[in-house]
């Protein structure tokens, strides 16, 4: 009989998969990486990022919209943005701008960090900048200094009405700017339009009387996002449809209009049995733009593209032990791990995510049904399905034969969204983070980038021993 774990895996999905073989210990592999050989040096729970994965997905991309504007004959040029708020740490912008891309920004402190990289010469006076979000007066005034002191290449994107005024106010001579608009929503949100950017009837009206007869301003770029991401559905293509209709009813008043930058929203794979057709659907919007483009008589735009999960998530993993089982009725076995969802993987708490979750070693044990559970005092501290299964099957628990798990692609936003370095609930410590590269000859390195957190780390930041 096939009751072992490789076979449920090799039964449920195709296996191996270019990032996940087994070694001749039946153990797991990732990107060729022995991850019971970092348990071992590192211990559990343990956080880590690949960093070479971010260089492969960035020079994917820029491959895809090559491929597809050659295939178009499309004559506008691409420019790849790194959409910060993903995962702003340094070891993700040192590989990431190894690349010759771009970025774009949420908020005020996000221009301090580009200020750091211009200073170190990550990036340079002619990188775009793209600042996005609702612009607070510190926003503004970083803005301002960043374009005041001569990177002229920074666009500001005009979220509401009164930012122009504000930024005018701050902001010496002519400045460039782009214009978000507010999208509507796929019908199963609880909203039908965007609280981010201006309406699609009112964009063009807003040029007229606020931009068109100004000399200090330069409309460069309109701003298109949906939060559903980019998707082969009719929704997606009936809000770029309309997304395009704008650029060149702008364009046609707007000579300097020459960018449509269509966002995020690239989905990263969860599941072993994630399958999207990125080239597809890269050239189906490419040739959307350059036919509507040619019907109107306009120039196609450049296209800027901020992808933040798509750079950065499959980098990421988290490694945890499974400590003991809880058999609570009997139909429910719940596998406790050292470690909480809560505080380092949020997004399963927060909005149900799933990512990828595979035992590191006994694949050769048969396997059984269970639940992971955290080790806060929350109810909702539990992983209980994977993308493509309402249940978790895992090597039978036996206390003899430690059992290690990890869950994969998790390096966007999860760091940020736990509260990297503070506090967690019911005080569980930040897990130790190690960084892996590979040297020009393929050699692994890997190194500490933080250590678990102490009680003395946690009480500091709670104020204990303050005079």
């Amino acid at each position: 009989m096939n009751t072992k774990y490789f076979d449920l895996i090799n039964q449920t999905y195709y296996f191996p998969q270019e990032e996940f073989t087994l070694n001749k210990d039946s153990a797991l592999l990732f990107h060729n990486i022995d991850l019971m050989k970092l348990v071992e040096q590192y211990g559990t729970p343990l956080k880590f990022t690949y960093l070479p994965q971010i260089s492969n997905n960035i020079k994917k991309a820029k491959n895809w919209f090559r491929n597809a504007m050659e295939k178009n004959a499309y004559e506008g040029k691409y420019y790849y943005c790194y959409c910060t708020k993903s995962s702003h740490f340094e070891y993700v912008m040192n590989e990431a701008f190894k690349n010759n891309i771009h970025v774009e920004t949420s908020s005020a402190f996000d221009i301090n960090i580009v200020e750091n990289l211009l200073e170190n010469g990550k990036i340079n006076k002619s990188t775009y900048i793209i600042c996005n979000g609702f612009k607070r007066d510190q926003y503004i005034t970083n803005i301002a200094r960043l374009i005041n002191n001569g990177h002229k290449n920074t666009i500001p994107i005009i979220d509401n009405y009164e930012e122009l005024d504000l930024l005018q106010a701050e902001i010496k001579g002519k400045f460039k700017i782009g214009i978000r608009i507010a999208a509507e929503e796929e019908p199963k949100f609880e909203f039908y339009t965007s609280r981010l950017g201006i309406g699609y009837k009112n964009i063009l009206a807003f040029y007229k009387k606020q931009i068109q007869e100004n000399d200090n301003l330069e409309l460069k770029m309109l701003h298109f996002f949906i939060n559903t991401g980019i998707n082969d559905t009719a929704y997606y293509w009936n809000e770029l449809v309309k997304c395009i209709k704008v650029y060149i009813q702008l364009k046609k008043e707007c000579p300097s209009l020459d960018g449509l930058n269509i966002g995020g929203g690239f989905p990263i794979k969860n599941s072993l049995a994630f399958e999207y057709d990125y080239q597809y659907m890269i050239d189906e919007i490419i040739n959307q733009i350059k036919i509507a483009c040619e019907e109107a008589e306009v120039d196609v735009p450049n296209i800027f593209t901020e992808f933040g999960s798509f750079t950065v998530g499959e980098s990421g993993g988290a490694i945890y032990q499974v400590l003991y089982q809880k058999q609570q009725n009997d139909r429910e076995a719940w596998n406790m791990i050292d470690s909480s969802f809560i505080t380092t993987l949020p997004d399963t708490w927060a909005i149900n995510k799933r990512f990828i979750l595979l035992a590191i070693n006994r694949w050769n044990d048969t396997y059984e049904r269970v639940l992971l559970g955290g080790m806060t005092c929350d109810s909702d501290d539990y992983y209980n399905s994977e993308q493509n299964m309402n249940a978790i099957y895992l090597p039978k628990y036996n206390k003899e034969k430690p059992l290690y798990i990890g869950f994969f692609n998790t390096g966007a936003y999860q760091e940020t969204i736990g509260g990297y370095g503070g506090l967690h609930h019911c005080l569980i410590p930040q897990p130790k983070h190690i960084l892996i590269d590979r040297d020009k000859n393929g050699i692994l390195a890997t190194e500490v980038f933080s250590e678990q957190q102490t009680a003395e780390d946690v009480l500091k930041i709670l104020g204990y021993g303050k005079k």
